[in-house]
């Protein structure tokens, strides 16, 4: 608490302990009486200081003194009590044979002099002073909402201060910064009053009036409540507040978010700043590059001006001025000048570069900023990084080279800050057909979808050899896809489909062979084309690296298995050579007296027959007969019967 407020306690606790001497009419120098001191609501015990013996006790009167008159509210008979008609009828009761009487319930009002009364063998009385205490609620400090103008010529209201239901009258110090305030002309007056409740508590309202200075605008104040208990001196503290301070500008400046480096397509927000309270009203001026003018930006309601998404046209010098409405002084700021930094004009020369296959072609790449720049070369189709600086040369090309490329100009400096141009490169040529022959399982009577693409420059057309409806979609300037509708007919199945591409180089050819869906024999797992509806080229896969056209691998089929097969024979006649070899060497010995007869019982030894199953295709079965070129019958289902009974 620091040691201005241990002074004030102590101060507190010596004026509380003083004693309170009521008089009674009549009587002069009586001696002080007992102190008793209790808490409102608790239990006060009243004992009874004259002689302890019996007789003393057994016959005794009880008096209440309130100003300055007498009245019996307890007597005491042979040991036993008997309250009187009044207020503390309900409360009173004996305690300690008879010693001390208890008075239940405390309130305020009981805080006044008791005394006990002896009548035998002569009259005594003792006297015993209650001092009653409550400690008050948490202090409740409400600021002044208006302000207070540093201006001003008296002290100004700063804050009230209110504790409610204290017994007696808390003592109430108001603090500034952790430091006690005292009564000062003119600058510091504390204006105090309380009210005593139905219940007889009090109420203390303290305001605290002073001069403030600019200084102040963050000062903190509270109040602090002294009270004493029956346990000693206690002390409750208000909430800290900060009053409203209000001074004239003096000075305006421009302020810029994010602060650091700005780029186009930042969010940037330009707001005024001053040192008065309230801030006078802001607008923010730009400087036109022309004619040196300041023209006034629009700002949002809270009078900052947003830039978003910020563009290199918004650098330039920005200016705030400040007009105070109390003195319509106009205060400017200093200029500030805002830099967007910017990547533009990305271009590549030559733009639309046509070469011919073995030829070489150079790119040139250029662009406009506001920093250093840094260029890198990429392939668009992979993302490859070319090569890094604003020249990319490409050698001895081939068709493959053909396609679009990027040129990124950027800033290493300022993280984001990039553009990028593309550039098509093409590459003449015959067309490119996307697959040279593709198998199609189809139904009969069905209509079917096909498609297929071609590339090339010039760019290629596309015909079919069938009637349908044929429509073409563009991929890119040198790539086609041409699609077909038509009705699965018998001769359509004989015949297939052609679709041919050409351009002014030459032209090239794909064949789609149609094949009807045999559930019998078309395996879950086979890899065969097998959209019933649709057909469709990968655009990425070129069945043409040059003029000449390669055929692309067919999806596996049942012939990988037949020739699997094959291999397996092979194998094995390989493997019964070199075991027969052995064997004429005598290098194995597997004469007659090596052979050994299959235990079996004698029931069944003759019926022993082992099944072989084959799980094969009838078309792979075919290349599993003998040599002799053995045919099965059409029922025949594979299976392979071993007698070994012989």
């Amino acid at each position: 608490m620091g040691l201005p407020r241990l002074v004030c306690a102590f101060l507190l606790a010596a004026c509380c302990c003083c004693p309170r001497v009521a008089g009674v009419p009549g009587e002069a120098e009586q001696p002080a009486p007992e102190l008793v001191e209790v808490e409102v609501g608790s239990t006060a015990l009243l004992k009874c200081g004259l002689s302890q013996s019996q007789g003393n006790l057994s016959h005794v009167d009880w008096f209440s003194v309130h100003k300055e008159k007498r009245t019996l509210i307890f007597r005491v008979r042979h040991g036993q009590g008997q309250s009187e008609p009044g207020e503390y009828e309900q409360r009173l009761s004996l305690q300690d044979r008879g010693a001390t009487l208890a008075l239940t319930q405390v309130t305020p009002q009981d805080e006044r002099i008791f005394l006990c009364q002896g009548k035998r063998p002569r009259s005594q009385e003792y006297r015993i002073q209650l001092r009653v205490y409550k400690a008050p609620e948490e202090p409740n400090i409400q600021v002044n909402p208006l302000g207070i103008p540093v201006n001003s010529k008296e002290p100004e209201e700063v804050a009230t201060c209110v504790g409610r239901n204290g017994y007696p009258i808390p003592q109430v110090i108001w603090y500034k910064n952790g430091r006690p305030l005292k009564e000062e002309k003119n600058r510091v007056h504390i204006q105090s009053s309380q009210t005593v409740e139905s219940s007889g508590l009090y109420t203390l309202q303290s305001i605290l009036k002073a001069q403030l200075v600019k200084e102040d605008k963050d000062a903190q104040f509270y109040c602090e409540l002294n009270y004493r208990l029956p346990s000693g001196n206690h002390m409750k503290e208000s909430r800290e507040v900060t009053v409203p301070v209000f001074y004239p500008t003096e000075k305006v400046w421009l302020e810029v978010e994010p602060v650091g480096m700005l780029k186009e397509g930042d969010r940037v927000e330009i707001r005024c700043l001053a040192d008065g309270n309230p801030p006078p009203h802001f607008s923010i001026s730009k400087q036109n590059p022309s004619t040196r003018e300041a023209e006034e930006e629009t700002t949002n309601d809270n009078g900052v001006l947003v830039l978003e998404p910020a563009r290199k046209e918004h650098s330039g010098r920005y200016e705030c001025q400040g007009l105070d409405l109390d003195t319509m002084i106009s205060l400017p700021s200093e200029p500030q000048e805002l830099l967007v930094n910017y990547v533009s004009d990305v271009r590549v020369s030559p733009a639309a570069p046509e070469k011919q296959e073995g030829s070489s072609l150079t790119l040139t790449c250029e662009a406009e900023s506001s920093q250093d720049l840094e260029f890198q070369w990429l392939r668009e189709e992979t993302g490859q990084v070319l090569e890094r600086g604003p020249v990319l040369q490409l050698h001895d090309l081939k068709r493959e080279a053909g396609g679009s490329y990027r040129c990124v100009a950027s800033v290493p400096s300022i993280p984001g800050l990039n553009r990028t141009q593309l550039v098509k490169v093409a590459i003449f040529g015959p067309p490119w057909m996307a697959f040279k022959e593709r198998k199609v399982w189809v139904k009969e009577n069905m209509v079917l979808n096909l498609s297929c693409e071609a590339s090339g420059h010039p760019r290629p057309t596309i015909s079919w050899n069938v009637n349908g409806t044929a429509s073409e979609q563009d991929q890119d300037p040198q790539r086609v896809l041409s699609t077909l509708n038509v009705l699965v007919t018998p001769e359509l199945l004989e015949t297939g489909v052609e679709c041919t591409a050409s351009n002014d180089l030459g032209k090239n050819t794909s064949v789609l062979f149609l094949e009807l869906v045999n559930l019998t024999t078309l395996t879950p797992d086979s890899n065969t084309t097998t959209g019933l509806s649709t057909s469709t080229a990968s655009p990425h896969t070129r069945a043409n690296s040059t003029s000449t056209e390669r055929k692309l691998p067919e999806p596996e089929s049942q012939g990988v298995v037949i020739v699997a097969v094959i291999v397996c024979i092979l194998v094995l006649a390989v493997l019964g050579a070199v075991l027969y070899f052995l064997y004429k060497k005598g290098k194995l010995p597997c004469g007659r007296s090596g052979k050994q007869e299959i235990t079996l019982p004698p029931s069944r030894k003759s019926e022993f027959i082992v099944e072989v199953k084959s799980d094969k295709l009838p078309e792979e079965m075919g290349l599993l007969q003998g040599s002799s070129g053995d045919k099965r019958a059409p029922g025949d289902q594979g299976e392979k019967y071993i007698d070994l009974r012989h």
